[in-house]
């Protein structure tokens, strides 16, 4: 049986990563999970100069889920450089960096920064706010994704996915229009917009007033969505939104995607993913799928 696929060219060992922002770099999870078993470590979000990200407090509990307003808080990309890359090489997985910014010029920045590094993909964060739009997320609007994918793919070295964000109308329009800017792969579905209030403060649970809904209450719409998009494009999708089990990445894989990302759930148990990994292997034997390619997308 075998657990290898290709997403864009990049051969993982099996079809699981974890979801930028949950993982660190993967240095503070390495004493709960042995990262020579996951397919690929995905990065907390790089930029080209450090952030310290949004004032606290920057995340509330909710129902079946968590909220966070963190802000893409990071250390810039020459620290990134210096000591993250260097740790996940000493691990046999494969390195995905995730990249945001406030303008294109941000990410080209990080994307050229990272051309001649020893990583496999690269993932852009388009659910970053866009200052020349007035703050709208780059990933809000089709024609954004479509150009700003196409500068990335100019000069990136490596495979760009493109991480899409929910809070839009059709999810299949910014899916197209990835594909239609050269992206190699889509990754789906990153946080709902979401909010909180405290009513005993009598003010909102985050300092932001609105935050990134994560959790196994996303899941469903996520499902939703990686269906969706699916049928519209023809690269490879990653994934994600509240796995909590192998049940809930094999639905992913079911629906379409070629691969899957776990996240919220990492913070509440750190060895979830080799769990996935685990369980994914032994639906497989039970339901005679020799290769992971075999169950991709089979629900129409």
């Amino acid at each position: 049986m075998d657990m290898r696929v290709n997403i864009a060219g990049v051969e993982w060992k099996n079809p699981v990563t974890v979801a930028s922002g949950t993982f660190g770099s993967g240095e503070e999870f390495s004493d709960f999970v042995d990262l020579n078993k996951l397919g690929a470590v995905t990065t907390k979000g790089v930029a080209n100069v450090p952030w310290s990200g949004n004032p606290t407090p920057r995340v509330a509990e909710v129902y079946g889920g968590m909220m966070n307003a963190i802000g893409l808080q990071n250390p810039g990309i020459e620290l990134f450089c210096e000591r993250d890359i260097p740790f996940l090489k000493k691990y046999d997985t494969k390195i995905i960096v995730n990249v945001c910014g406030h303008a294109p010029e941000e990410y080209l920045a990080v994307v050229e920064r990272l051309a001649d590094e020893p990583i496999d993909m690269m993932e852009i964060n388009i659910s970053c706010p866009n200052v020349n739009a007035g703050f709208l997320a780059f990933g809000q609007d089709a024609g954004h994704v479509e150009k700003l994918t196409a500068q990335i793919k100019k000069i990136a070295k490596q495979p760009v996915i493109m991480k899409l964000t929910p809070n839009v109308t059709d999810i299949t329009e910014i899916a197209k229009a990835a594909e239609a800017g050269g992206a190699d792969a889509i990754s789906l579905i990153n946080t709902l917009t979401g909010m909180k209030i405290d009513i005993n403060r009598k003010t909102f649970a985050l300092a932001n007033k609105t935050g990134g809904v994560s959790g196994p209450i996303v899941h469903p719409i996520a499902v939703r969505m990686v269906y969706q998009a699916a049928q519209a494009v023809k690269i490879p999708i990653i994934g994600m939104g509240g796995i909590q089990s192998a049940e809930d990445a094999i639905e992913f894989l079911l629906a379409g995607a070629s691969a899957v990302s776990v996240g919220t759930a990492n913070f509440y148990h750190p060895n979830i993913t080799e769990e996935v990994v685990d369980g994914i292997r032994a639906y497989m034997e039970k339901n005679g799928f020799d290769k992971v390619s075999d169950m991709v997308g089979i629900v129409k």
